[in-house]
């Protein structure tokens, strides 16, 4: 797996730690929990898609883009990122956002990532629920085209081939770090949303026969479709890195239980997940996706999924900046 073939600006901060939760694992009682801190990789708060951008935005910079367009939801992490990075390579970025939940407080629809979107010199349009947001934005880049604008467009969370990426790479990095300290991780757990996160992990493993089982917990989807969507990408990834047939639908575990009410729509759980972390380790998740995948792990550990004795990496894939569209979920007024 000889990543360097392919063209990377290397922003973000590598490696992220590899740090062990003890005060959680003392909390649950079972298997000891390890957290790979890729909130931590720069770049206005950080967050898993800046891995995926150092080799999406590459790409864009080979091409001669002006201008990158991306889409997502409201308070996307993906596209707060893509801003930042958009900033930092003094580029233009345009981002759409689609409005996944219907709510109406200021902070959600202004505040969060929105506010650094802004900050980050980002234009942006919305979008109502239920369109094919890529077909929207593809419409939205040939408008600047038409004006003469050399447009790149990014899919959702920065998720195809060229993305997942990122993810071989961290497979690499965590293994190393693994390695180096003497951990034998039996499990990695971490949110799954656009996939390509979970693609590009799954694939990067399987290429080191690292032998560690990747567990998605789905923010959006169903389990059959995520699944599905997931190994789609996984395969195209697999294909770019000269590795052929490594993944196999086995290897890819998608669980749909605590997705809630709705993408974007915080859940008990997670809440629950937000306060352990916050007060146990110093450790800030957000609603969307690292709050869910932490629920998803935590409940599982306390079904006994997951034993004493076992060793957990917990992938924090960032977002806090988005808890401040949701101070009503804490009990804070909306407007206050």
């Amino acid at each position: 797996m000889h990543l360097a073939r392919f063209p990377r600006i290397f922003l973000a901060h590598l490696p992220t730690p590899l740090e062990r939760m003890d005060r959680l694992t003392e909390a649950l009682g079972g298997p000891e929990i390890w957290i790979k801190r890729d909130d931590c990789t720069g770049l206005s708060t950080g967050g898993n898609k800046t891995r995926k951008l150092e080799f999406l935005m590459a790409e864009a910079k080979a091409w001669g883009a002006d201008l990158v367009i991306t889409q997502g939801a409201t308070q996307s992490n993906h596209a707060r990122q893509t801003a930042a990075f958009s900033a930092k390579l003094g580029m233009d970025c345009h981002l759409l956002l689609e409005d996944r939940t219907g709510y109406k407080e200021e902070n959600y629809n202004h505040n969060g990532n929105v506010l650094l979107d802004v900050l980050h010199g980002a234009t942006y349009e919305r979008r109502g629920p239920g369109l094919d947001m890529n077909a929207e934005m593809e419409a939205v880049a040939q408008t600047f085209r038409e004006q003469g604008r050399k447009v790149y467009t990014i899919p959702g969370g920065g998720s195809n081939t060229t993305g997942a990426l990122g993810y071989a790479n961290c497979a690499l990095e965590l293994v190393g770090q693994a390695n180096d300290r003497d951990l034998v991780i039996d499990h990695i757990v971490h949110a799954t949303g656009s996939t390509g996160t979970q693609a590009g992990l799954v694939t990067g493993l399987k290429a080191l026969n690292a032998q560690i089982p990747v567990y998605g917990i789905s923010v959006r989807a169903e389990k059959e479709t995520q699944e599905k969507n997931v190994l789609k990408l996984a395969e195209g990834t697999a294909d770019l890195i000269g590795c052929h047939g490594i993944v196999s639908g086995a290897d890819i575990v998608a669980n749909s239980d605590y997705v809630g009410d709705g993408y974007g729509i915080p859940t008990d759980a997670g809440i629950e997940a937000i306060k352990m972390f916050a007060k146990l380790e110093g450790i800030l998740l957000d609603p969307v996706y690292s709050a869910k995948g932490a629920a998803g792990m935590i409940d599982l550990i306390r079904k006994g999924q997951y034993k004493k004795g076992e060793r957990i990496v917990f992938l924090h894939t960032g977002g806090s900046a988005s808890l401040f569209g949701y101070p009503s979920a804490f009990g804070v007024p909306a407007n206050s």
